[in-house]
């Protein structure tokens, strides 16, 4: 899993499985963008103006349960 803020865009990218190809991406809810293989699971998504949506789009929390 890869996590990437673009500050210049105002992107939050996180990748799932970077070993797929995007056949398909959906904007499910504003700003909200997922991106699905050809079998129709996510593979990434993408939040629009993260710096508005999120708490600290530079920082990242990373947590392992169990």
């Amino acid at each position: 899993m890869k996590v990437s803020y673009d500050s210049k865009t105002d992107i939050l990218r996180i990748v799932l499985c970077d070993d797929r190809a995007i056949a398909e991406s959906d904007e499910d809810k504003p700003g909200v963008i997922l991106d699905y293989d050809d079998k129709g699971n996510v593979v990434s998504l993408e939040v629009l103006d993260a710096s508005e949506r999120v708490s600290d789009a530079r920082r990242i929390e990373y947590q392992m349960a169990g």
